[in-house]
């Protein structure tokens, strides 16, 4: 049983003001599994003050000291990455390969990316007469969702602490623990008190107080397209800088060429992984309408060959977050079949109800359907192992239906003819587009339209959290 009933802030760990306590669910078993504070507009007050204060020492650090600084968070990062994994595991029901995995690699790889980014990194430039100066944004509120905790948080934390800001953390009620062990990694590493702070509680209180707070400069949010308006909002009184990494529903377009067959399992089995709670997976897959019959089975088949079970096993996939999440999900299946019967769309694997076997825990079968780009499950993020599948009739066919969403997050293309899928890709109206599986932690990752503005991730993230000062003679010579 965890009990993590302190902040951090101003260095140390300190009693919350006020004394409110909230159980936190594991979703494998739905028990009880720990106990974390919510915090209070008082807490946020404390801790920006503690910001406020520190920045400005630590805005004046050299960038030696703050990569000395990233370097030694490295070393105390890898001390406890395996227990980052099972505190994710337990807290949001990854399966421990997934865990112990991709999700602490992620974490591990934008520490690593801001410490390659910071040691090349133009702070300075003189463009004729004139210093161009890329100066620290200054206190930064990071609200971050339990998705991918590690990925989420670190992807803040690193490029603000390598851009010389202070920052107070906000991380997710549903997914503490990781967070938690984190905080401890960054004092065990020396982050000079105030710099990093972080206050456990529910969003529409501590996510406000830091939206409206005068003295917070920036928010960056990564969560859902409601709260994330909400936070605009909140902090247009006092016109801070607001980055957001909204909600999505990307499409993958699957050419028609001889690996269609291990591009649609790859794309299908993708779509389960995480339990479809991943942002910028691409939940519409597009196919060629001719070739939709050997798409059904070898769809069917993949979203089949999908093992679930108790995280801690040999699952691929383990339970959605919540109880909540789960009937979200159960509803959208619902409206999928009901969609089906009006207008012939085929749901051809998963369905409604937990997986066969499973009686507890928040699992839900993975699902697959054939329809229509105009169908409530192909419009809306649904946050769970449901694809669509929908037909093309040529290249061009396919951009638009792609473009065709409120959402323009993510987007992928699978196909044997490289010249094609740059083709696509430019035309594709999305912030990051995979082409073929590739990866990269140096690529800007961000929205288009409802999903969001700002870029996070390598270089692109350090200008989050940079503001620009001309300094105009600098060079009186020239």
């Amino acid at each position: 049983m965890r009990n993590y009933t302190q902040f951090y802030i101003d260095g140390r760990w300190v009693d919350p003001i006020t004394a409110k306590t909230a159980e936190v669910i594991n979703p494998a078993t739905e028990k009880v599994s720990g106990t974390i504070s919510l915090g209070s507009p008082e807490d946020v007050d404390r801790a920006v003050e503690a910001a406020r204060r520190a920045f400005a020492t630590y805005s004046e650090r050299s960038v030696k000291e703050r990569l000395d600084l990233l370097q030694a968070i490295m070393a105390e990062y890898l001390k406890r990455e395996e227990e980052l994994g099972l505190a994710i595991l337990e807290e949001m029901g990854a399966p421990r390969g997934l865990a112990c995995g991709f999700h602490t690699m992620l974490g591990k790889g934008h520490l690593g990316t801001a410490i390659e980014v910071l040691k090349e990194f133009k702070f300075e430039e003189l463009r004729g007469v004139t210093l161009i100066r890329k100066e620290p944004i200054g206190v930064c509120g990071l609200i971050t969702p339990w998705n991918w905790p590690m990925n989420q948080t670190c992807v803040k934390i690193f490029p603000a602490l390598a851009a010389g800001c202070t920052m107070i953390l906000k991380p997710p009620q549903l997914a503490p623990y990781s967070a938690q062990i984190l905080a401890e990694i960054l004092h065990d590493a020396g982050v000079p008190a105030g710099v990093f702070n972080m206050i456990q509680g529910q969003g529409s209180v501590i996510g406000a107080a830091l939206s409206k707070h005068e003295d917070v400069d920036m928010i960056s949010f990564t969560g859902s397209e409601q709260v994330g308006v909400q936070i605009q909002k909140d902090a247009a009184d006092t016109v801070k800088r607001v980055g957001l990494e909204l909600g999505g529903k990307s499409a993958w377009i699957v050419l028609d060429d001889a690996s269609l067959a291990a591009n649609v399992a790859g794309a299908t089995a993708g779509m389960m992984g995480n339990s479809g709670q991943t942002c910028s997976a691409g939940s519409r897959l597009l196919v060629p309408s001719a070739r939709m019959d050997e798409v059904r089975k070898v769809a069917a088949e993949a979203a089949n060959g999908v093992t679930v079970g108790d995280p801690t096993g040999n699952f691929a996939m383990g339970p959605v977050v919540s109880k909540s999440q789960y009937n979200i999900i159960q509803q959208y299946i619902e409206k999928g079949i009901e969609k089906g019967i009006e207008e012939g769309a085929e749901l051809i694997a998963g369905g409604v109800g937990r997986p066969e076997g499973l009686d507890k825990g928040w699992y839900v079968r993975p699902t697959v359907f054939i329809g229509t780009n105009d169908m409530v499950i192909a419009r809306e993020e649904i946050f769970g192992p449901v694809l669509v599948i929908i037909g093309y009739d040529d290249v061009e066919n396919a951009i638009a239906i792609a473009n065709d969403s409120n959402f323009g997050l993510g987007g992928y293309v699978s196909g044997e003819d490289i010249a094609a899928c740059r083709t696509i890709s430019r035309k594709m109206r999305t912030g990051a587009i995979w082409v073929n599986g590739a990866f990269d932690f140096h690529a800007p990752f961000g929205g288009y339209k409802r999903s969001g503005n700002g870029r996070e991730w390598g270089e692109y993230g350090f200008h989050e959290y940079l503001e620009i000062k001309a300094v105009i003679g600098w060079d009186a010579a020239a």
